[in-house]
């Protein structure tokens, strides 16, 4: 039986951890594609992960290269590639010089793997899931952004400190743009089913709430020279497994909604039936009035991001 190809673009930390977990857990052969001005850097990282899988017991093949001409045929591409917003750098700054930056990376894609399923991890992730679509063509279940199970991990995370239980017993679901008007789902949470509203009181829900939208903000602060990529590395890896192994897992993802949620044609973060082919639901689920008007609330605040990006790049 044919290993999965997954290539990874970008060798950073985000991209080399998500090798690493995509090795580990053999979800199949793993390509470490960067920018031919990092010469040697991706085939340095892919040959020490090839060496721990003596020691972890993987038998995933793991190269490193700066052509896409390696990654030809890829069953899944994850693209990280892109800048960090650095000090004096403005929102449109990033926009602009990311949008770039991923729109070359998807048509190489197009060239290369005209078949594959593109996972978008860069930020900011709502436009840069779109750019991506745009560049490569491709039809829009075999495009997905990288966000919800992240900023899911994270308020389950949270939630089970709080509580002193395993994250195993809880359950929760966040939709909408990843940053700080995403949508924590109280009716969708539950802890060993037990409805989050009775463990907790609204105050301190509240609060955990926040922590849950500033979560890469707050890593960000405590390293002072970089942002996170353990668990935006796992998050990824959890999407690739659900495809390659084609799990059907439902997992709140940047999907394209148009009728669904009313969106009107944007990739925003809804709860999804992951597998083989991608994308292959849209779950809707009813929301309260509340949940409804703040996943309204972050739905515009997608738009005038892509708008914004679309200006930059006219």
């Amino acid at each position: 039986m044919r290993r999965a190809k997954i290539s990874i673009i970008g060798a950073g930390n985000v991209g080399a951890t998500t090798a690493h977990w995509c090795a580990a857990a053999e979800l199949g052969d793993v390509v470490l594609l960067d920018i031919p001005q990092t010469e040697d850097m991706p085939r340095g990282k892919a040959l020490d992960l090839m060496q721990a899988s003596p020691i972890v017991g993987f038998d995933s093949r793991i190269v490193g290269t700066n052509s896409y001409d390696d990654t030809a045929k890829s069953d899944v591409v994850v693209i990280t590639a892109g800048i960090p917003r650095k000090p004096g750098m403005s929102r449109d700054d990033l926009l602009g010089t990311n949008a770039k930056i991923v729109g070359a990376v998807a048509a190489e894609v197009k060239r290369t793997s005209p078949e594959a399923i593109i996972i978008v991890v860069s930020n900011p992730l709502d436009a840069m899931v779109t750019q991506a679509w745009k560049a490569s063509g491709f039809p829009t279940n075999r495009v997905i952004g990288q966000a919800g199970v992240l900023d899911t991990a994270r308020y389950r995370t949270f939630l089970a400190m709080e509580l002193g239980v395993s994250v195993e017993d809880v359950s929760a679901l966040l939709m909408g743009g990843h940053g700080d008007t995403m949508v924590p789902m109280p009716s969708c949470t539950s802890v060993g089913g037990i409805p989050i509203t009775r463990l907790l009181d609204p105050k301190r829900l509240d609060e955990i709430v926040t922590r849950t939208r500033n979560g890469g903000a707050e890593i960000v602060g405590l390293l002072k020279t970089g942002s996170a990529y353990y668990a935006p590395a796992a998050a990824v890896a959890q999407m690739v497994e659900a495809i390659v192994r084609d799990k059907k897992r439902l997992i709140p993802c940047a999907a394209y909604c148009d009728k669904q949620y009313s969106v009107g044609g944007y990739f925003v973060g809804v709860p999804v039936v992951l597998g083989k082919e991608g994308v292959e639901r849209v779950v809707e689920i009813e929301l309260t009035a509340q949940e409804k008007a703040d996943f309204q609330k972050s739905v515009e605040a997608v738009k005038e991001l892509v708008a914004a990006m679309q200006k930059i790049s006219a």
